[in-house]
């Protein structure tokens, strides 16, 4: 029988909610008889023999009063949340969402006593894998959770664009601690992102020559309230996922949130233009516009990158793990230091070690 990932979360919001939701669902498809590989939405099914489903929730931390103390899953579907409600059974986690870090609570304590106290309250949980899910532009949070998740011998999962994955000291010490890091910044399942970067990397193969592109993203959800004015880390975060070999950047601008629109809810409306010049000098254009569930966008590669953070700790792999570049918008090094063959390696070892 497979031993479920033991999941910690730092930040009880929106892709929580889709998160935790959508394991349900999934686990209830298969246990009516659905192929797990068949099912809208899953990727891979199975990596390092952990399926979907095989996730369990065991601490929680956040600092809205409204969810501390709280259980888990009705924290998830509190306002200022706005992920729908899907039609699954969500029955007590038996996980109470915890106080978590900050940095201006004067009764919280300093932070290095919080640190040795989410240190503690990871290990007593016997969490396996820490996700951080904050708001971007958080840099000294994310930091310090990941400081809790090494002092823990937990592995940690970054999916903000703060420099978590990219901090060299960091990762020295978390190798050092024998400890998986992985991130940093998740490229949603299909998002504005992973689009431009296709069509431009499109152009250049095909030599049409890129004359300007642009990129606007609009959403209702907490997190574009917070981008209006925290968006400069996911700015530099989106360019580094359009890397790639032939494409220039410097012609291409991107703008997080253009705007923050409540009626949209969890859904994001991502805008491109892409200009370009082909044959004897002719223009090409392309306009585009890509809607989704936000959360769900990310929730889809969520539970990838929790998966392979397990499966590494699993396997005794420590920093990070190359099977999650492509589900990575500010991977270490870059994206152009990890080949295809590398990565579907990475993956294939996982598994191979734990049968």
């Amino acid at each position: 029988m497979t031993v479920p990932v033991k999941l910690a979360v730092a930040g009880v919001g929106n892709n929580i909610s889709a998160l935790a939701q959508g394991i349900l669902h999934y686990a209830d498809a298969v246990a009516g008889g659905a192929d797990i590989d068949a099912l809208p939405g899953v990727r891979r099914g199975s990596i390092g023999g952990l399926a979907v489903y095989d996730v369990q929730f065991v601490a929680a931390y956040d600092i809205d009063p409204g969810k501390i103390g709280t259980e888990l899953y009705d924290a998830m579907l509190r306002p200022p949340n706005n992920y729908p409600r899907l039609d699954v059974r969500l029955e007590p986690t038996g996980v109470t969402v915890e106080q978590g870090l900050t940095d201006s609570d004067e009764h919280a304590g300093p932070l290095s006593d919080q640190i040795v106290r989410i240190a503690e309250s990871l290990r007593a949980a016997g969490a396996e894998v820490l996700l951080y899910s904050l708001p971007t532009g958080l840099q000294w949070a994310a930091t310090a959770y990941a400081e809790a998740a090494l002092a823990a011998g937990v592995a940690f999962v970054n999916c903000t664009p703060e420099s978590v994955g990219r901090d060299e000291q960091l990762s020295t010490r978390f190798i050092a601690a024998g400890v998986p890091l992985i991130g940093d910044d998740l490229a949603s399942h299909l998002g504005t992102s992973i689009v431009h970067r296709s069509l431009l990397g499109l152009l250049a193969e095909r030599g049409i020559s890129l004359h300007s592109s642009y990129q606007l993203n609009l959403g209702g959800n907490q997190d574009f309230r917070n981008l209006r004015d925290r968006g400069a880390s996911k700015r530099d975060s989106k360019l580094n996922a359009l890397a790639k070999a032939g494409v220039q950047l410097d012609r291409v601008d991107v703008i997080p949130s253009a705007g923050f629109v409540a009626h949209l809810e969890d859904h994001k409306v991502g805008y491109l233009n892409i200009e370009g010049v082909g044959w004897a000098g002719t223009p090409v254009e392309i306009d585009l516009k890509l809607k989704v569930q936000d959360s769900s966008n990310a929730a889809g590669v969520i539970i990838d990158l929790i998966r392979i953070a397990a499966a590494a700790v699993r396997v005794g792999e420590k920093g990070f793990v190359p099977a999650a570049v492509p589900l990575l918008k500010s991977p270490p090094k870059g994206h152009g230091a990890y080949t295809e063959l590398e990565v579907e390696a990475s993956y294939d070892s996982l598994a191979a070690r734990i049968a």
